[in-house]
């Protein structure tokens, strides 16, 4: 004897949208534009020191923060004589990688160099 099943029930329908009085029975939702805040941006300070060579604070500058000579001689002269300067303004995680590498470059030429991050 055959195996009779019932075929499947076809799948319910979804309900019909609840009607307003006085309304077309359609609902709007308002679109809210999304908007992103740009990033926060740090700057990468330089701060003085006795003895390191201003020669490697220029060489620093135009290695790692693509400075110019005559650019680059003047931040070092600010560092110089304020004490410390902007080398450049960058995300946080470009910002932090520029201060990584140049206490690494300092601390490979055996140089007390300090350089640090701050919020702009």
């Amino acid at each position: 004897m055959p195996d009779e099943t019932p075929p499947p029930a076809p799948p319910p329908k979804p309900p019909a949208p609840a009607r307003r009085e006085g309304g077309q029975g359609a609902v709007v939702a308002e679109r809210k534009a999304a908007r992103t805040k740009p990033p926060q941006l740090y700057q990468v300070v330089m701060l003085n020191d006795d003895y390191t060579p201003m020669e490697f604070v220029v060489m620093v500058l135009q290695h790692y923060f693509q400075r110019d000579p005559d650019s680059a001689t003047l931040i070092m002269l600010k560092i110089h004589h304020e004490g410390r300067g902007i080398c450049g303004v960058y995300t946080k995680d470009v910002a932090a990688t520029k201060v990584e590498l140049v206490l690494t470059a300092a601390r490979r030429e055996g140089h007390p160099l300090q350089c640090i991050m701050e919020a702009a």
